[in-house]
């Protein structure tokens, strides 16, 4: 069958019309396939950005926070120091005060002679030498040769020998308070009994007791003497 040239126009708009039809449904297809991986990727960069931005944030408040803790303790140490340095410097007074009060045992002569040969006997039975050289201030000369005598007796009665003591004329500078100090013939062994010594050596022996006293127990301290 032969068609007419009014039927070859007709199927030829109506395949084209079928593949224009087709072509747009292609096209529409195509556009949600586009559309759709679009939305998924944009998702997913805007989750890793979220992600991103969460975890500088997080970086950002624990910096902070690290900051702020650094911080605190600065000044929690910076005060402890000043509460510290405070303390010591309220001792160092008291212990100048002390110091000064020292002058008071000298001027009392009857006191300061039993003070004076009670640090002389001490420092013959540390020493436990045959031959003993005393230095005194120059002004204590006098009162030190005058409890020479009892403090050796003293110490021949506890060891059983003898002991021969002579006074130097190297004398103690008048700026100490008082006392002595001892040593053996050639002056390689020492016994410093000066009163300033004396105190020293009280004042670090009971150094813990006294900052009970006066700031209250430490509660940080595991150990007490």
């Amino acid at each position: 069958m032969t068609l007419n040239d009014t039927e070859v126009q007709r199927q030829i708009r109506h395949m084209m019309a079928f593949i224009d039809q087709e072509a747009r449904e292609k096209v529409e297809e195509i556009d949600a396939k586009a559309e759709e991986e679009f939305q998924i990727e944009k998702s997913r960069l805007v989750q890793s950005q979220r992600l991103k931005i969460m975890e500088y944030y997080s970086k950002k408040e624990k910096q902070i926070e690290l900051t702020k803790k650094i911080q605190d303790s600065n000044l929690k140490y910076q005060s402890r120091l000043k509460v510290l340095q405070s303390r010591e410097n309220h001792i160092e007074m008291l212990l100048k005060e002390a110091r000064e009060r020292l002058l008071m045992v000298t001027r009392d002569r009857d006191v300061y002679r039993k003070c004076l040969a009670g640090l002389i006997t001490e420092g013959l039975f540390q020493l436990l030498e045959p031959e003993v050289t005393i230095r005194c201030r120059q002004v204590d000369r006098e009162l030190t040769q005058s409890v020479l005598p009892e403090c050796i007796t003293a110490y021949r009665n506890e060891t059983g020998t003898d002991c021969k003591v002579t006074i130097d004329n190297n004398y103690l500078p008048d700026s100490l308070a008082g006392g002595i100090e001892l040593s053996n013939k050639n002056g390689r062994i020492k016994v410093i009994n000066t009163l300033e010594s004396r105190l020293d050596q009280i004042s670090e022996r009971l150094m813990p007791q006294l900052r009970e006293i006066l700031f209250g127990v430490n509660e940080g301290r595991k150990f007490r003497n």
